[in-house]
């Protein structure tokens, strides 16, 4: 299929690829900051532009049919080549103003970032921060953030990533919880208590075991998929939970568990575009996290 040379309203070539990304048409009118019934009116136009069926009807994804496959084909190599040209401006933009987005897991914005950005305020008021809290690693190819801040090392080739430090991570409950236990507090006590998970219940279980305390998905009783719940449900005293020890310390009080226990090591990687690292708000607000951060653990040793 050749599109080239045709008439196109690129708004419903735009809301064609959202929906295909995002799965359904109420995915990506959250995306685009759109009504359902007015993106569902884009497809209808382009398709009669098109005059051909882009989706198959009656199902509750975004199914393509094959002409719709041949679009999206074309039409992302597009979307592809203009997130390029939009990221080599941007790095070759000289002000220290404008505005940087920042990626990162919601615990990390929420209790780590905060303190990280103040120097950047205070010192350059004219650039915005726009930061984008999620658990799923941010896509820095196609621009969803400029810079993130992440636990694991990137392996595309186009990204620049320095490992900053790491967390010290542990065990940790509320003091209310803990004296609730009954008995005296035993590798045998813990083993049986109450563990609040994050996301995956096995893999939990293999790194506490790996730390020396023998338990089993049954211990987790509740399972959270946000960090910030996560540390909210430990202060609540709802159970134990394998959390880093500078935030579950300095921002919730909450108690370590059997200190003799081993710890964890969880790395946190600085992660930037390569075609962006010319930019100086986003090297210098890249170069100014990177010492915030070290600052940050620093304090907790």
């Amino acid at each position: 299929m050749n599109i080239h040379g045709r008439e196109f309203d690129w708004n419903h070539i735009r809301a064609f690829l959202a929906v295909v990304e995002e799965g359904s048409l109420s995915g990506a009118a959250r995306v685009l900051g759109q009504t359902q019934p007015t993106l569902s009116r884009q497809i209808g136009n382009l398709e009669e532009a098109l005059n051909a069926s882009l989706f198959i009807r009656g199902t509750r994804a975004a199914r393509l049919t094959d002409t719709g496959a041949a679009l999206f084909e074309q039409v992302q190599t597009m979307a592809d080549a203009a997130t390029q040209i939009s990221r080599i401006a941007k790095g070759r933009n000289q002000t220290l103003e404008g505005t940087i987005r920042i990626a990162a897991t919601d615990a990390m914005v929420s209790y780590v970032l905060p303190q990280c950005l103040d120097t950047l305020r205070r010192n350059h008021p004219g650039v915005d921060v726009e930061l984008v809290p999620s658990n799923a690693l941010a896509d820095l190819t196609r621009h969803e953030a400029d810079i993130a801040v992440r636990h694991v090392r990137p392996s595309q080739p186009d990204l620049i990533a320095r490992q900053i430090g790491e967390f010290d991570v542990s065990l940790f409950a509320s003091e209310r919880y803990l004296t609730a236990l009954d008995g005296d507090l035993t590798s045998e006590t813990v083993a049986n208590a109450d563990f609040i998970g994050f996301e995956h219940r096995d893999r939990l279980v293999r790194q506490i075991r790996d730390l020396g305390l023998d338990v089993s998905p049954a211990n987790f009783k509740i399972v959270a998929h946000s960090g910030v719940v996560l540390y909210e449900l430990a202060a609540a005293g709802l159970g134990i939970a394998l959390l880093p020890s500078v935030v579950a310390t300095r921002h919730f009080g909450l108690t370590r568990v059997l200190p003799d226990l081993g710890e964890m090591r969880l790395p946190i990687w600085l992660v930037s575009h390569r075609d962006v690292q010319t930019n100086m708000r986003i090297r210098l607000c890249y170069d100014l996290l990177a010492n915030a951060l070290k600052d940050y653990l620093k304090a907790d040793g």
